[in-house]
């Protein structure tokens, strides 16, 4: 057990509360304000998308875009702050409507995968090599609309002009089942590790994974992170917690099911992650019930979860566990754990 933590968050966790059945309850939050919340609640690295980075990039151009990077270099440097990613924001943009490497318009792949070049751009301004692509229209609502295989392909040929537009650069593919679309094409860790395989560099493309979009694919969080460990691909996390097969809920992480997160702390500690610079990044939602004074207690306690099960996890006897496996008296090991959960 050596694993080494250190945590992010992205700016949009601070976030007034709207949802699409109501308006926005809390006052917005100055992004120089957030970016004086991190330290002060125990996090030394940020999240970024492109446009959090550079609002209104679409609008700009590359020496004002590079310009308004390098500023924000500046602010991160004075907080002590480090950028953890960035990722292109393709999802919000009406060109994208049907997919952005995938759509089955030429003009609007096109787009995509222009702007996902100036998010690498702005990431190395920003001193991080690590691009995250979350494939958020990349898939259907109505399956005879796209040709899958082809979408694969158009998948591969984007990450490729990614790769060769810069040769550090990493790429981490955050998988998801659906929503916002109905169906998608790379809904699974292991989609995304044979994906990374497809390229023309893949040492240079992984993944992230989040809690919550494991869950939605019904699958455990901690057993694909060992998979994505299993194959050296794991370069980020996203934790949150999810109460069932639902829209994603970026709950506070363990707040739902503990001894997943449990699993989930243990595996990366096990494994060492960290050691070789990855975050802990995570991706919560306040509730809305919250008032504007204590809207960053998702954050703050997820964070506290995670050391607390940390603890947990390195006070196991793991002769016991070995022993209890030895025997195959599975369910005494399962009462060591909950035990353990439970502070007997």
């Amino acid at each position: 057990m050596a694993g080494q933590f250190r945590f992010t968050f992205g700016p949009w966790n601070i976030h007034e509360g709207a949802d699409p059945f109501g308006p926005e309850v809390r006052k917005t939050v100055r992004f120089n304000k957030k970016l004086e919340a991190y330290k002060q609640n125990g996090f030394d690295g940020v999240q970024f998308h492109d446009d959090d980075a550079v609002p209104d990039l679409d609008a700009l151009k590359p020496d004002q875009i590079e310009r308004q990077a390098r500023a924000l270099r500046k602010t991160l440097d004075k907080h002590g702050l480090a950028a953890e990613f960035v990722a292109p924001r393709l999802w919000f943009d009406p060109r994208t409507i049907d997919g952005g490497y995938t759509s089955n318009n030429a003009a609007q792949r096109r787009y995509a995968i222009d702007r996902s070049k100036q998010a690498i751009d702005i990431a190395n301004v920003l001193g991080t090599d690590l691009i995250v692509l979350w494939l958020a229209r990349e898939g259907t609502y109505i399956r005879e609309a796209k040709d899958s295989k082809l979408a694969v392909e158009r998948l591969v040929a984007a990450i490729n002009e990614m790769l060769a537009h810069d040769p550090r650069i990493r790429i981490a593919v955050e998988p998801k089942p659906n929503e916002p679309m109905d169906i998608a094409f790379i809904p699974t860790t292991g989609h995304a590790v044979a994906l990374a395989h497809m390229t023309d560099d893949p040492s240079r493309v992984g993944v992230v994974i989040e809690s919550a979009h494991a869950i939605l694919a019904g699958l455990d969080p901690s057993d694909e992170m060992g998979f994505a460990l299993a194959n050296d691909k794991l370069w980020t996390v996203h934790l949150n917690d999810q109460n069932g097969l639902k829209f994603d809920q970026d709950k506070t992480f363990g707040s739902v099911d503990l001894r997943r997160a449990l699993n989930q702390v243990r595996i990366l500690d096990k494994h060492d992650y960290g050691r070789r610079g990855e975050w802990v990044g995570l991706d919560v939602k306040a509730m809305r019930t919250q008032k504007d004074k204590v809207a960053l207690k998702h954050l703050t306690n997820s964070r506290r979860v995670f050391l607390r099960l940390l603890e947990i996890s390195r006070k196991l006897d793991d002769n016991k566990i070995a022993a209890m496996i030895g025997e195959r008296d599975y369910e005494e090991l399962e009462m060591y754990i909950l035990s353990a959960l439970m502070g007997k």
